[in-house]
């Protein structure tokens, strides 16, 4: 075969895979690689935040016809009572407020819980307010570390999959381990250490070098 004829070959063999690539991008649109992490990403499971435990009223400590606790809606006092703006320790909370821990910083009620609904919902900073079932937008807006962390997976609780292509997640909401009047997390002893199986190597002094 002369050098011609290769160089022939060659120039149809170039033109047979430019127009193989532009079938293969005309039929697909898309390449093997991009298909196949698109197609896994269809696959990942759903990655469920616990619901919060929402404050059903204060409780009164009286028992209902069932044996059921009552329990008295914040809006039945404070829609005749007006909200006290300088409330922000626990000192300063009367009658069926006595016995709650307040310690968070230099806030007070009206930083969170929202007056003008009379205490029913939350507040923002920004003044909108906020279902008690979404406090998690609220939490974020002062504790941003804390939630980057939670986002990333390095705070708070779990249980199921890391790898969300084998399997869901459950994520635990803050208030699962924060009181939200008082978060600062309590300190506790830690257990003993495990005991090994095997007996503790006692070293000769001896440098196994």
């Amino acid at each position: 075969m002369t050098p011609t004829s290769i160089t022939s070959w060659g120039f149809i063999a170039a033109v047979c895979l430019m127009l193989g690539c532009q079938r293969s991008e005309s039929s697909g649109g898309q390449s093997p690689l991009v298909v196949a992490a698109e197609s896994a990403a269809a696959k990942r499971h759903p990655v469920v935040i616990r619901k919060p435990p929402v404050p059903q009223g204060v409780p009164t400590a009286t028992l209902d016809p069932h044996g059921k606790p009552v329990s008295l809606q914040c809006s039945a006092c404070h829609r005749v009572r007006a909200a006290n703006a300088t409330t922000a320790q626990s000192t300063d909370l009367d009658e069926f407020h006595q016995g709650l821990k307040f310690a968070h910083g230099q806030l007070t009620c009206i930083s969170c819980h929202d007056a003008n609904d009379n205490y029913s919902s939350l507040r923002l900073a920004d003044g909108r307010s906020l279902p008690f079932t979404d406090s998690m937008r609220l939490c974020a807006q002062c504790h941003g570390t804390q939630f980057r962390d939670y986002q990333h997976g390095s705070h708070g609780g779990m249980t199921g999959h890391w790898d969300l292509t084998r399997g869901g997640r459950e994520r635990n909401h803050c208030l699962h381990c924060h009181d939200a009047h008082a978060p600062k997390y309590p300190t506790f002893t830690p257990v003993a250490a495990p005991r090994d199986r095997f007996r503790p190597v006692v070293s000769s002094g001896v440098s196994h070098e």
